[in-house]
């Protein structure tokens, strides 16, 4: 299963973005294109992320959160927040490059202090009604991945 390539940026992200957005789906695929499963949110996360004109809020957590954490929490992944106890969740100001299809973000506050200040840039595009999020990082043992994360609009 091969990473599907995004489509072309469409110039509209700054305008398009502002709204609500639900979590359709999360998949991560290492070099293979195989998928590699996040043992921190699970297979099957729940996520909302919300951008108003400059500023964005962003959740996302383990379907099932009744057990007690069984795994070590994860040393900083490359390029990636870190969550506590199968939640993550932070906010901050953003900022979109039309030309280059990208969002960059500036966490301002976040569950896991190790998040606050950090920066991140995502690719980003919206189509049919769904925010495509994009980026590269790595699974708990290091192998590198690319992360969609898919979100269709409730706002």
């Amino acid at each position: 299963m091969e990473v599907n390539p995004l489509p072309p940026p469409g110039g509209n992200l700054t305008k398009a973005i502002v709204g609500m957005w639900v979590l359709k789906s999360r998949e991560d695929l290492d070099a293979a294109g195989q998928i590699v499963i996040d043992p921190f949110l699970g297979e099957d996360p729940l996520g909302i992320i919300t951008f108003g004109p400059r500023h964005f809020a962003a959740q996302f957590m383990k379907r099932d959160r009744s057990k007690p954490e069984q795994i070590v929490q994860r040393a900083k992944a490359s390029n990636n927040s870190a969550g506590v106890n199968g939640y993550d969740a932070y906010f901050g100001t953003y900022i979109v490059d039309e030309t280059a299809g990208t969002l960059t973000t500036l966490i301002e506050g976040s569950v896991s202090p190790a998040n606050i200040g950090n920066k991140y840039v995502r690719d980003a595009r919206i189509f049919d009604a769904m925010l495509l999020i994009r980026l590269k990082t790595t699974a708990i043992d290091g192998t590198d991945v690319t992360r969609t994360n898919t979100f269709r609009r409730v706002g």
